[in-house]
Order: structure tokens, then sequence, then C-alpha cells
């Protein structure tokens, strides 16, 4: 006699409905990796630009600055500054020149004969 299904097993019923499922579930999650891979790609090439453009701005600053330092640091630009803030500098007499005698440097391994902070100084000699 022929069984009809009500006699067939659970699993012989579902068995099609859930591979169908996990086949979707796979392709399904498959899609929303992809979009979220493409959206972090997305994000991070905004990231990218947006510190590229920073780097740029920061480079600029800087040149800009270091410009301005040695515009500050000319002699010509010292010389009017003390002129308007009337300081009353001027060169260095030679007399007020400190020359610091340069010594041999010790072998390595020996210590100094004396510290170079004892030896004399030299004033105003060349």
């Amino acid at each position: 006699m022929a069984q009809n299904r009500k006699h067939q097993a659970v699993s012989g019923r579902f068995g099609p409905a859930v591979i169908a499922f996990l086949l979707c579930l796979l392709i399904g999650g498959s899609g929303v990796g992809y979009v979220w891979q493409k959206s972090q790609i997305s994000d991070l090439g905004r990231e990218l630009k947006k510190r590229e453009l920073r780097l740029a701005d920061v480079k600029f600053n800087n040149e800009r600055l270091r410009r301005q330092l040695d515009t500050l640091r000319s002699p010509r630009f010292l010389d009017q500054r003390v002129r308007e803030l009337n300081l009353g500098l001027g060169p260095a007499q030679p007399a007020q020149i400190l020359r610091l005698r340069e010594t041999e440097s010790p072998l390595a391994g020996e210590s100094p004969s004396a510290p170079l902070a004892a030896q004399p100084l030299e004033r105003g000699s060349r």
C-alpha cells in the first residue's frame, strides 16, 4: 500500500526548506558583507583625503612660519627693532668677547689631565 505524506519523516518535509533558507542566508550575508566593505573603503578614502588636505595645510603653514622666522632672525630686521625700541645695543667690543681655547680630545679610555672648566680663558685674542 502506498504511504501518504503524513507518514513521511519530518526531515524529509523540511529538508528542502532548510537548504533554501541557508542558501538565502548565505547569499544575503554575502551581499550585506559586500556593501559593508564598500562603505568602509569609501569612509577610509574620505578620511585619507581629509588627512592629505590637513597635511598640505600644515606644510604650507610650516613653510610660511619658516620664512617668517628667517625674516625675524635677519640682522637687518634685528637692527631695525633695536632702533625702534631704543635699546642702545651695538656690536660687541673686542674686550667683551671671550674665546675658549680648544684642547685635544683625550684618547678613548683615558681621562683628561684637567677638566675643560678648570682651564684658563683667553680674553680678546684671536
